[in-house]
């Protein structure tokens, strides 16, 4: 659930961990954008995504074309195109000259490379109370990105109303940017307001129907809301769309465990290890799928090569890392050494 591109609108963020640094953790909802999918399993909560925007001019900013494969009637909880991907600015016609511009641009670029969530969010307080009520061509582009990001900074902090708040008003003055209306599906899926998550992630695909993330996103909330076949017909569709995308194959494959097809499931966690054979999520699945279905021995190979504890806490598995019930009951079954019922 990753992606790092050197000019996009907003970052996207998971706030599974909210702990003041600028990294997605691999258990949540997230955002990918076309390009470099920078997907490493290996480095669950620190792998940095998103990172840069806006730092050098002119701006770039490419959108996901319309996937004609997807109609908005197959997009669950698609219901409207809120999103205005026309409205977009030409940044051509920016005046790269305007040193009200390059100041902000360089205020932006200063934001995404502050120490601390604290020195962060000022910068962008700083920016937006600078130019937030400027009458320029770029203001609501700049701005908007600024209100995005604060909104990230502030729900990593756990700051959710704020954060929700911040991305309504980015919303508003990016109406042709997917990316904070993502955000704000996360924030609300943390929130426990399922329904308006699904929402938003349905308004991103009705506008961006390739959106991995947005898929991937869309399939978390319906497994939060114990919508397991759509969870699974939308993880499907995120992998197939970002081959690369680690956690979307293996949510697939946690998603078939959980609806009864566990042959299937091993198989696709085993491949998936062939091709990222540290990756501690889809060891630790394999171990607790092995265990279930009476394969032992290989479930304790398994399990040896898996270094991260908190696959041991079924309170992380269930409320972080949000694996299905079954899946989390085999795993346990595992580390108790007893059998699945």
């Amino acid at each position: 659930m990753f992606s790092l591109l050197p000019s996009a609108l907003f970052p996207r963020l998971d706030i599974s961990k909210c702990s003041g640094k600028r990294s997605l953790s691999a258990n949540r909802s997230y955002a990918l954008r076309p390009g470099s999918y920078v997907v490493d399993p290996n480095h669950i909560v620190e792998t940095h995504l998103r990172r840069r925007l806006l730092l050098t001019l002119p701006f770039s900013f490419d959108f996901f074309s319309p996937n004609k494969s997807y109609s908005q009637a197959s997009i669950p909880g698609a219901k409207r195109a809120a999103l205005t991907p026309e409205s977009a600015p030409d940044r051509r016609l920016y005046d790269l000259e305007d040193e009200k511009l390059r100041n902000a641009a360089n205020l932006l670029e200063e934001a995404l490379q502050a120490s601390s969530v604290d020195k962060e969010e000022a910068l962008w307080n700083k920016l937006i109370d600078e130019y937030g009520t400027l009458e320029a061509a770029w203001a609501d582009d700049v701005v908007g990105r600024a209100l995005g990001n604060r909104g990230n900074a502030r729900a990593r902090q756990g700051r959710f109303e704020e954060a929700l708040r911040d991305y309504d008003a980015a919303i508003a003055r990016c109406p042709w940017s997917p990316d904070p209306v993502l955000n704000r599906g996360v924030v609300l899926e943390k929130l426990g307001r399922l329904d308006e998550a699904i929402r938003d992630y349905g308004d991103v695909l009705a506008a961006f129907p390739s959106d991995p993330a947005a898929w991937n996103n869309l399939g978390n909330a319906n497994a939060a809301a114990g919508k397991w076949r759509d969870a699974l017909d939308c993880y499907d569709r995120a992998a197939k769309l970002a081959p690369q995308f680690a956690f979307a194959a293996a949510n697939r494959a946690l998603a078939l465990f959980e609806v009864g097809e566990k042959e299937q499931s091993i198989r696709e966690l085993r491949s998936l290890l062939r091709r990222y054979p540290d990756f501690p999520d889809a060891r630790a699945a394999l171990t607790a799928a092995l265990w279930s279905i009476g394969k032992e021995a290989d479930a304790e190979t398994n399990w040896n090569r898996v270094e991260d504890a908190r696959y041991k806490d079924p309170a992380w598995l269930r409320s972080e890392r949000r694996w299905p019930p079954s899946m989390i009951d085999s795993l346990s079954a595992f580390n108790e050494v007893r059998s699945v019922p």
